[in-house]
């Protein structure tokens, strides 16, 4: 059987708090607060990334209290040698191209736009156009809380943030032409 070795949701949770903790000792609830920060902020709010505990990665060996026992008294956490492992596993998995469900929903959207009625339509433009205004300043609000994660980190997402402007301003152009019956 083909194993496409890509991350699963849950993996890329851990994959982000194992390299959070991998830059330097975290208290639990710093490192959770960090996790569900930049989770939240990158795919919006989600049980799905968001249910797998900082927990489970002590139990796992993966991270270690430094003082204290793990989440009842907010332990300090360091990466174990183990853990050290798993970021690295984590790290060379493979990418899948646009695996966003969300990216299929929209593109099928305005695959089918011009089989609803026009009200529909413009209310359908209006709806994406108030995602992409949610997607950008989860964006904004990450690249404001990231400054301490490194160049690389902020140059990527001063890129997401020109395409997600972008795509807003073509958006906005869109809902105008629709609302104005220009656009069919």
């Amino acid at each position: 059987m083909f194993a496409d070795n890509t991350l699963t949701p849950r993996e890329a949770v851990r994959l982000c708090a194992l390299g959070t903790i991998a830059r330097g000792p975290r208290r639990y609830s710093d490192l959770a607060a960090s996790v569900r920060h930049f989770v939240t902020r990158i795919t919006g709010p989600s049980l799905d990334l968001l249910g797998s505990s900082m927990e489970l990665l002590r139990h796992e060996g993966l991270v270690e209290p430094m003082d204290g026992e793990g989440m009842e008294d907010d332990a300090l956490l360091a990466i174990t040698e183990g853990g050290s492992q798993e970021f690295i596993r984590l790290m060379t998995a493979n990418l899948r191209a646009s695996s966003d469900l969300s990216r299929l929903v929209t593109s099928l959207k305005f695959r089918f736009l011009d089989l609803l009625p026009e009200a529909q339509r413009t209310m359908q433009a209006e709806l994406i156009l108030e995602t992409a205004e949610t997607e950008l300043a989860r964006l904004v609000d990450l690249r404001a809380a990231c400054r301490e994660e490194g160049p690389l980190m902020e140059e990527w997402l001063n890129q997401e943030i020109v395409q997600a402007e972008q795509r807003l301003q073509w958006l906005e152009s869109l809902a105008s032409r629709m609302a104005t019956g220009e656009a069919a």
